[in-house]
């Protein structure tokens, strides 16, 4: 493939499919929000509705009608990031394959590491009442803890009532480790698709890693390094956090300063955490 076989209408789909079979954190998140983007700065409302008020009712009586409030909140798309290589001439001619194309690829697994780091990083906005240990680190050294742990961060969710069905749990390899030393998280086989649905199961069939306690376990190298050897460990449900990406752009062009065909893209997105009180918190420590 070289610039003048390059057609953006089909090679803008092949990177963003790639780029949503290689997230966790992103895929996990509510997309219905998404859109149309067009730049960076582009903002989506997010309209949540007020939980109507039960009422005790006698034969006869005259009811009250509630009027229902609306609350607006505000997506902002304010990260921007852009790849850009080149394949020179002579390479292309001494090396078998199709550099463009296998560098569009690999350019869809480093915007996903991108905006997972950047989603990852929200853990900092769970309900205080959602942290485990009040979020203060627990050493978590054997299996055994791990799943423990695992189950006061239930406990947390259920709590604050998060809803049982499609909750979520990402956590880094070494947690995940331990957890294939405890026979009760191996009584939860990782066969079969994620409870949350079979359309993020397709994105994330390297992530999905078992269930436990009521959770789907994915795993993820981006799992945040708090400080020392302390891991930020996220719970949730899809609810909880909104994303809205766009690949904006990718276009093919000739160098005027050398001989090689290059090709460039634009990654705008953004997301928020639209339901504090729907994630859980656990930061694990390795020692």
């Amino acid at each position: 493939m070289g610039v003048a076989t390059f057609v953006p209408e089909v090679w803008s789909p092949v990177l963003l499919t790639s780029l949503k079979k290689a997230e966790v954190y992103a895929a996990l998140a509510n997309r219905d929000y998404e859109g149309e983007i067009n730049q960076a700065g582009d903002t989506v409302h997010i309209n949540s509705v007020s939980r109507p008020t039960l009422n005790t009712y006698t034969t006869y009586q005259t009811i009250t009608v509630e009027q229902l409030t609306t609350a607006d909140r505000i997506l902002t798309v304010d990260q921007a990031k852009y790849f850009a290589f080149g394949v020179d001439d002579v390479d292309k001619r001494q090396a078998a394959g199709n550099f463009l194309e296998g560098g569009i690829v690999e350019a869809a697994y480093a915007v996903a590491d991108d905006i997972d780091k950047y989603i990852a990083g929200l853990y900092t906005q769970v309900a205080t009442a959602n942290k485990v240990n009040s979020g203060t680190a627990v050493a978590v050294t054997t299996g055994d803890i791990a799943y423990t742990q695992i189950t006061q961060m239930k406990r947390k969710a259920d709590e604050a009532n998060i809803p049982t069905q499609g909750r979520w749990l990402v956590v880094p390899p070494w947690v995940h480790a331990l957890l294939l030393d405890t026979t009760k998280f191996n009584a939860n086989p990782a066969g079969g698709a994620p409870a949350i649905g079979a359309v993020v199961e397709s994105a994330l069939i390297n992530g999905f890693v078992g269930r436990a306690a009521g959770f789907d376990i994915f795993m993820s190298n981006n799992a945040v390094l708090v400080t020392g050897d302390d891991y930020a460990c996220l719970g949730g449900y899809r609810e909880s956090i909104a994303v809205a990406e766009q690949i904006n752009q990718v276009e093919a062009y000739r160098l005027q300063t050398g001989f090689q065909d290059a090709v460039r893209g634009l990654h705008l997105y953004g997301a928020k955490v639209i339901r504090p009180d729907g994630l859980v918190y656990l930061l694990a420590s390795q020692t």
